[in-house]
């Protein structure tokens, strides 16, 4: 069976609640941003939350993503790495309820990663991560099987952070490329263009078929602040780009031509996810006969649908119906 889209990333599971910026303000975390905490951390932030309404759902950057493939009813698979704890049956129990083929080896020891996505009353998203075990996916974790079905391999940057991770994602990315099979790379978050700036751009010019980022992470990476000259620029190096720019749309670059695509207008609940299903939604739309456009209007819908509401999973799914009438 062919596997449209093979996702790699930090196994995650998600624990999102709304507050308000007091409560934030009292964690002490910076707000809007993703930060990296460790265990005791995490606990104390967690042991918080107690008795506010909580949504919990398998996470992480790609794995958000290769559900939103499946959501569309494309193929999806996805290697990350969990823990035998709860969270770490949770995660597998989840994805494989939500249509993936997972492939998430459970560490003997240890605990499943979490983040503690606390939206605030604007819609901001502070992601407070602790990576647990998902830290130690590893190069035999990437499974080629599985690579050599697929249609693209879709690598979150946030791997670039970890050794271990970053290894398993060069084995995927060089395994994609043995089978004939496109690569896909996101840039995850402004503060990884900062980090590992040279290193994506490696990447950038090298074997990513398709890149995404927003329009933030976009002006840290060429140094521009227009968003079409920044496109332009990320193009002159990389065969394919989806950038997006909130509630303003995106833009593709693909064969030499920016294609603007529409935002669509909605009242922002949370914008969970929002980037991560519109990747999921395009890399759909690209593997499933639809055009570079016909994917792009599809992908802003379906973040539109995201931002609506509290979590990164779509709780109203586009029928068929739906899907054809918007690329019509």
């Amino acid at each position: 069976m062919t596997i449209d889209v093979f996702g790699v990333g930090n196994a995650l599971v998600d624990v999102q609640a709304q507050v308000d910026d007091a409560w934030l303000l009292s964690t002490g975390f910076d707000k809007g941003i993703m930060t990296l905490v460790d265990d005791a951390s995490q606990a104390r932030v967690l042991q918080q939350l107690q008795g506010k309404p909580l949504n919990r759902c398998a996470g992480g950057s790609a794995a958000n993503t290769i559900v939103g493939v499946a959501d569309f009813g494309g193929t999806a698979a996805y290697a990350g790495k969990v823990s035998t704890d709860v969270m770490g049956e949770f995660f597998l129990e989840d994805m494989r309820k939500l249509g993936v083929q997972v492939a998430a080896p459970q560490a003997a020891s240890g605990q499943t990663g979490t983040c503690a996505v606390l939206i605030s009353e604007d819609a901001q998203r502070t992601m407070l991560t602790n990576l647990g075990v998902s830290a130690t996916l590893s190069e035999s974790d990437i499974d080629e099987d599985q690579i050599r079905q697929a249609r693209y391999v879709y690598v979150e940057g946030y791997l670039l952070t970890g050794e271990s991770t970053k290894a398993a994602a060069y084995k995927a990315i060089n395994l994609a490329k043995k089978h004939g099979c496109k690569v896909a790379f996101t840039a995850s978050d402004p503060f990884l263009c900062n980090l590992v700036r040279d290193e994506i751009w490696s990447l950038v010019e090298g074997p990513v078929d398709l890149f995404f980022c927003n329009e933030e992470e976009a002006r840290s990476l060429t140094r521009k602040t227009d968003p079409i000259d920044c496109a332009a620029e990320l193009h002159r190096h990389a065969e394919n780009v989806a950038m997006t720019l909130g509630a303003n749309g995106s833009i593709l670059m693909h064969d030499g031509e920016a294609i603007a695509i529409e935002g669509v207008s909605t009242k922002a609940i949370d914008t969970t996810g929002a980037g991560d299903m519109y990747a999921g939604a395009l890399l759909y739309g690209i593997t499933n006969g639809f055009s570079w456009k016909q994917s792009g209007h599809l992908a802003s819908h379906a973040a539109a649908r995201i931002v609506s509401q509290l979590g990164a999973r779509m709780e109203k799914k586009f029928t068929a119906v739906e899907i054809q009438a918007l690329m019509s």
